[in-house]
């Protein structure tokens, strides 16, 4: 049987290549207006907004390079379209196939669900880290024109794993739910919506008074550590490498102990 993990990168070229081109393109449209930003006043604007909104949207430096790509394209555009990514890849993965009776055409050759499933992983893995590299190669195109250069590159490589352990961590949700439950709409939706509320809780637990939220919150280990500022965290970056494995883990463990539809 044909490798299973480049059959699955090659069957998703095309959506591979326009996620991660796409987010790509997105990351840097915006990082290219930060000196029209900085020259335009918008800092003083911010400056006057109420300190809770600032801090949930974490414009609380907007005036430096840091703050602002911490607050629009790391803190908000490029997190939630790779979280997007994530999910919406990882939910048919396994579940689709299922559903089509493709994973039975998949298991009548001499390949288990635990290797099948982990080359359908990997696979996903491999277009979040192929989407990281772009970034950064968007961030490094545009250092200079767009006075993006009081980040060092480490900062920016740095933000840019944290960037793809993110949406490695919730594609491995997002195809740990569809192995377990057989099916891509509950997949997506539950996956979904953990992933919305995980946003709104790592942003707004410092607001309300309930800090220990932040912790629950993938969001928080992918740049409450400032990487931009900081380089790579070893220790956010651990945490999101665990997580991914132990959804993993439920997921599969799931998977091989059910039966399949046919």
């Amino acid at each position: 049987m044909p490798d299973l993990y480049l059959r699955t990168l090659a069957d998703n070229r095309r959506a591979l290549l326009a996620w991660s081109v796409g987010i790509a393109v997105v990351g840097l449209m915006y990082a290219a207006f930060y000196p029209q930003v900085s020259a335009g006043g918008v800092a003083d604007t911010v400056a006057n907004y109420p300190e809770a909104m600032r801090e949930a949207l974490r414009m609380q430096d907007m005036s430096s390079a840091a703050g602002y790509l911490g607050s629009t394209v790391f803190g908000l555009l490029l997190p939630l379209l790779v979280t997007a990514f994530g999910i919406t890849f990882g939910a048919r993965l396994i579940a689709g196939d299922e559903e089509t009776g493709y994973l039975d055409l998949l298991l009548a050759h001499p390949l288990g669900r635990l290797p099948l499933a982990l080359q359908r992983f990997a696979a996903l893995a491999t277009g979040a880290a192929a989407t990281a590299v772009l970034v950064f190669a968007a961030m490094m195109a545009i250092r200079s024109g767009a006075d993006l250069d009081t980040i060092g590159i480490a900062g920016f490589a740095g933000q840019c794993v944290h960037l793809a352990l993110l949406g490695t961590t919730f594609g491995a949700l997002a195809i740990g739910l569809g192995a377990a439950l057989g099916s891509r709409g509950p997949a997506l939706g539950i996956a979904a919506g953990i992933g919305v509320f995980t946003y709104v809780a790592g942003n707004l637990a410092g607001v309300i008074g309930a800090d220990w939220l932040k912790y629950l919150s993938p969001f928080h280990y992918y740049i409450g550590g400032e990487p931009l500022r900081h380089g790579l965290q070893p220790g956010d970056a651990t945490v999101l490498l665990v997580l991914t494995a132990v959804l993993l883990a439920l997921g599969f463990w799931r998977f091989g102990r059910r039966d399949l539809r046919s």
